[in-house]
């Protein structure tokens, strides 16, 4: 969160007094920012002007880019305060009100995701929308400050047109809504289903890396659930396949936090080198289980090691002093995405020494030239351990053995840089993902802290999260 102290500090917008870290990065923002909520609403009918409707969150990437480029830029601020209604939504905290101008966008654009900007007429119907958007035009784009002015020129004179247009657009997404309702159970995942899903994802499966379809990369948590649930049905060698060689090249790559545990959002490569560092709880949470089902079937030691290192990851770095669990940590800091978790050569050397420090840049893929803007995402995309331990003439525990110590050195030293931000709000949804990730992980390995982890978290949510009325509410921070 910014520093707002200082004599040069700006009057906040009326974001002051909202508790969504997402929404408080905003708050110096020249742009007149709103909350979601009857005051905006009602401007914008009073007044006769469309929304401009803003869906983020804490960690996003392009969102810190967006704002810093358009956002803070006060020429285009005073557009967008004289000619719209801006408001700032938390995605986390209103996933409502995401999905829907989601749907809306996807259907415009045929793309969707986060910064997500959608313009609406006062009436809340969406007429227009997009991602990111430069500031200026670029890469055969239009700019932010472009689009302003194209919509309210079109506003100004056939906001009959757009209203229109926009009615027809709510047909669609009422259409949508209605489909997903009426096909909801009309056919249980039955055996006949599973095989089918099965299929159609084994023509999508990328046999040299993993996953499905071409980059970017997100894990595939449910579907990797299910072809581990047909291979458990049926015994076939395929559905499992899948699932192995996914895991394995996931916990291989850059996309897994070879330090310090856990996974990052998305890779933006096939082969999970690259990531968006940013790091949300319910992947951790929906992971887990996949890792743990694959052990339980395989008893390969590489999935428990991966579903041990992710919650320890959770319990030390995304978890409340009181046992709630915090929704993410930012890609950012000093100014630039994954600074916190790349290296160089010299950098491994000076933590280890040189001999140590050899021996963990060749195993982990740390050169002189790097893997990401100069600098190294340490990964085993070179060679597994096993392979790696082959090479020495070692054993993979033993190897294991040897990198632990260099590895708890180096996050020590990582720990001593500034930090990505942390979205401390606590979910009650993704909570729920998460206790229920460490309790089976409590059943699966027996580990007595995992279990901790889950009571604790369940008592923060009973004691926090539930109103005096018995209703669960959706959010907590402080």
């Amino acid at each position: 969160m910014k520093d707002r102290a200082g004599p040069e500090r700006r009057r906040p917008n009326h974001l002051l007094g909202q508790t969504s870290p997402y929404l408080l990065q905003h708050l110096d923002n020249p742009v007149d920012w709103y909350p979601w909520g009857e005051e905006a609403l009602a401007k914008a009918r009073r007044e006769g002007k469309p929304i401009f409707l803003s869906i983020g969150y804490a960690a996003c990437h392009w969102c810190h880019v967006m704002e810093h480029e358009s956002f803070e830029n006060e020429e285009i601020a005073a557009f967008l305060n004289a000619h719209f209604v801006p408001i700032k939504v938390d995605r986390e905290e209103r996933p409502d009100l995401d999905e829907i101008y989601m749907n809306a966008v996807q259907l415009m654009t045929g793309s969707g995701g986060w910064p997500l900007s959608v313009w609406l007429t006062p009436e809340l119907e969406p007429f227009h929308g997009g991602t990111y958007f430069p500031p200026e035009d670029r890469w055969g784009r239009p700019g932010f400050l472009t689009v302003l002015k194209k919509i309210q020129e079109v506003w100004s004179t056939r906001s009959a047109d757009i209203k229109k247009s926009a009615q027809e657009m709510v047909r669609h997404l009422s259409r949508i809504s209605v489909s997903a309702a009426s096909a909801d159970g009309k056919e249980l995942p039955g055996s006949r289903l599973l095989s089918r899903a099965s299929a159609e994802l084994a023509q999508r499966f990328d046999a040299t890396w993993g996953g499905f379809g071409r980059a970017p990369k997100f894990p595939p948590h449910g579907a990797l659930d299910l072809l581990l649930r047909e291979h458990a049905r049926s015994r076939e060698a395929v559905p499992l396949r899948m699932v192995e060689t996914t895991l394995e090249r996931m916990a291989r790559g850059g996309m897994y936090d070879q330090i310090g545990g856990g996974f990052h959002r998305y890779s933006t490569d096939e082969r999970w080198l690259v990531p968006h560092f940013e790091k949300m709880l319910y992947d951790q949470a929906l992971l887990v289980p996949v890792y743990l089902d694959a052990w339980r079937v395989t008893r390969r030691g590489l999935y428990r090691r991966i579903a041990e290192e992710t919650l320890d990851f959770v319990r030390r770095e995304m978890t409340h002093p009181e046992g709630g669990f915090f929704s993410s940590l930012d890609a950012d800091s000093e100014g630039g995405e994954g600074k916190f978790y790349v290296w160089s050569l010299d950098e491994v050397r000076q933590v280890l020494g040189a001999s140590e420090g050899g021996l963990f840049a060749d195993v982990y893929g740390i050169t002189a030239e790097g893997n990401f803007e100069g600098r190294s995402i340490p990964n085993l995309l070179g060679g597994s351990l096993e392979e790696q331990a082959r090479k020495r003439g070692l054993d993979e525990e033993r190897l294991l053995a040897r990198l632990a110590p260099l590895r708890r050195k180096l996050l020590e030293a990582r720990e001593r840089r500034p930090r990505p931000g942390t979205d401390d709000k606590v979910l009650t949804a993704w909570n729920g993902l998460m206790i229920s990730a460490f309790a089976r992980a409590y059943q699966a390995l027996g580990r007595a802290e995992d279990l901790r982890s889950a009571r604790r978290a369940a008592e923060f949510v009973l004691s926090r999260l539930v109103a005096e009325d018995g209703r669960i509410q959706v959010s907590w921070r402080g």
